[in-house]
């Protein structure tokens, strides 16, 4: 049986992974050519974030990401989400095959990528081959 104290910390748990993913959320880009080129030519370390709302790994991701989007080390890297169901032009111009595929780039060189990852040191060696 659970107690009082269980449960209460398994909804501030929920509560916090919601919020995490919410403030990720709202620092990812929609994906746009003119914006991914601009980034580039800027020479700014870019996460290509493609994810869909019904994917149970990029919503274990999205806290990961947002954590570390939150660390000094990476506050230049520009974010861009990208809808798995809806921009298969995009998909198709990155070489990508299913949801919960991050990919970071270097200025105009592709650093890396990798799909269905969770584990958070693992993402976290990933974006930092971009800066």
């Amino acid at each position: 049986m659970l107690s009082k104290r269980h449960l209460l910390a398994a909804l501030g748990l929920c509560l916090t992974l919601s919020l995490a993913s919410f403030a990720y959320a709202a620092d990812k880009k929609p994906f746009t050519a003119a914006a991914f080129e601009a980034a580039q030519a800027g020479g700014k370390p870019i996460l290509i974030d493609v994810s869909a709302s019904w994917c149970p790994t990029c919503k274990a991701q999205a806290p990961i990401l947002s954590k570390l989007m939150g660390d000094p080390r990476f506050k230049g890297v520009v974010a861009f989400n990208v809808d798995y169901d809806s921009q298969k032009d995009v998909l198709k111009r990155f070489n990508v095959q299913r949801q919960s595929t991050l990919v970071v780039f270097k200025g105009k060189q592709e650093a890396g990528r990798s799909t269905g990852d969770t584990n958070p040191a693992s993402i976290e060696a990933l974006l930092a081959k971009g800066i």
